[in-house]
């Protein structure tokens, strides 16, 4: 090894010291032709990595052809591709500002309810100052993005973007049109609303890809309302990590699991909720929806496959419908089965909820029907074993309504097998 290290050092050394003879010998020559220069040794570099693809031309910026190694070509086609997905999805991406009457607090001044008892010989007549309501006033409170999927203005967007019922929210495309929005369905379960774009014709919209055939490493593009401010960035990046889950929180302290979001490095930002990931296809792959809070480009979104199912389900019957069995329940892990001296450490052991009126299977549901109850340990659904990478809850969600599920249940120490037929989730 120390042989091998000493034989480059002498040859590098050697390399030098001839490099250094020929520059000099060349002295001005080398000066005023240092371009043509540089571009013969970057296409020897560029060549020599593209291997037999090192045919095509580029000009220099001496207005030399140059050789284009295979690899600066596939650079370049890369770059092509994200400015041509970009231009085709930026009209359709949508920036939503959150307006609401807040009460106008201002500042008066009262005497100092001490002066009247000492006089003028204690406290020197002090006003203190006090803050009153007066009145209401329209103010922008927060904003976020979205994306149309409907030439008729149908656009997707975060639940938590237009949770609030006594809130308005407008939309501005990416040409600075303005626009009402009607807030047509939330997701119960899920961190999505669809909405509509009022008072307008035909709109461009996106189209959903199969988030189903991601890998990690894929190079993607983020677009929207960053900060509330900058409306319509973009931020490339990968897919970091698949089928990721993550505990979600807002600004009011509420929190939400989400399971099965997709990781990317793609910045994403406040005010970029709700807008679309995108592959270089210019498809929707996923809808941003968090950020790791102090960490460097970590980023999470709702896969397409599943957001997909939730707009053709508004587009079908106006609403959200959401499969659902009836239970509440734990994942099992190793922890939890120690400590309850289980014999399984996975599954989906159904229990109560923390309140009295929270009970493990709610009356009338599919899952009591089929005879599922506190306690019982749901192993498989369908043959897909419930673990802490594929729970009940996301199982259920792959569902339609009225389709009939096999479940493996361990009731009281035996397994047995049950048939359940899901219906719609109650409103």
């Amino acid at each position: 090894m120390s042989y091998y290290k000493k034989t480059i050092l002498v040859s590098a050394a050697t390399s030098a010291l001839v490099l250094g003879i020929v520059l000099a010998a060349l002295g001005g020559y080398v000066y005023l032709n240092r371009g043509a220069i540089f571009n013969y040794f970057a296409s020897e570099i560029l060549e020599e990595a593209g291997g037999e693809d090192g045919d095509a031309t580029a000009t220099s910026t001496s207005g030399a052809p140059v050789e284009r190694s295979g690899f600066a070509k596939a650079l370049q086609s890369e770059e092509e591709r994200v400015i041509s997905a970009v231009k085709r999805a930026s009209p359709a991406v949508i920036s939503i500002v959150v307006s609401k009457d807040v009460p106008i607090i201002e500042q008066y001044f009262e005497e100092d309810p001490f002066f009247d008892f000492f006089g003028d010989n204690f406290g020197g007549g002090f006003q203190m100052p006090r803050l009153r309501e007066r009145g209401t006033e329209r103010r922008d409170i927060g904003s976020g993005s979205g994306f149309i999927i409907g030439t008729d203005g149908l656009a997707v967007t975060n639940r938590h973007v237009v949770e609030d019922t006594n809130a308005s929210y407008t939309a501005f495309t990416n040409d600075g049109k303005k626009y009402d929005v009607e807030v047509v369905a939330k997701d119960p379960m899920l961190d999505i609303a669809v909405i509509r774009l009022k008072g307008g014709g035909s709109f461009p919209a996106l189209s959903f890809g199969d988030s189903a055939v991601l890998d990690v490493g894929q190079k993607v593009i983020a677009i929207g309302n960053a900060l509330g401010e900058f409306r319509n960035t973009v931020s490339v990046g990968v897919i970091s990590g698949l089928a990721r889950s993550i505990v979600a929180g807002d600004s009011r302290g509420r929190f939400e699991l989400l399971e099965e979001v997709i990781q990317t490095d793609a910045a994403i930002n406040p005010g970029n909720s709700g807008g679309p990931l995108l592959n270089l296809g210019g498809l929707v792959i996923g809808v941003n929806v968090a950020v790791a809070q102090g960490s460097e480009n970590i980023g999470f979104a709702l896969p397409s496959n599943t957001v997909a199912s939730v707009v053709e389900s508004v587009k079908t019957t106006g609403k959200i419908v959401r499969p659902y069995l009836g239970v509440r329940y734990t994942m099992i892990t190793e922890r939890i089965k120690q400590a309850n001296n289980l014999t399984v450490d996975y599954g989906a052991l159904v229990g109560r909820g923390e309140g009295r009126e929270e009970l493990a299977v709610m009356p009338g549901s599919p899952a009591d029907k089929a005879g599922i109850v506190e306690n019982d340990i749901i192993l498989t659904i369908d043959g897909v074993k419930l673990d802490e990478n594929h729970s009940l809850a996301s199982a259920i969600r792959r569902k339609n309504v009225g389709e009939s599920v096999t479940l493996v249940i361990l009731h009281r120490g035996e397994e047995k097998i049950v048939r359940v037929t899901l219906e719609a989730l109650p409103e």
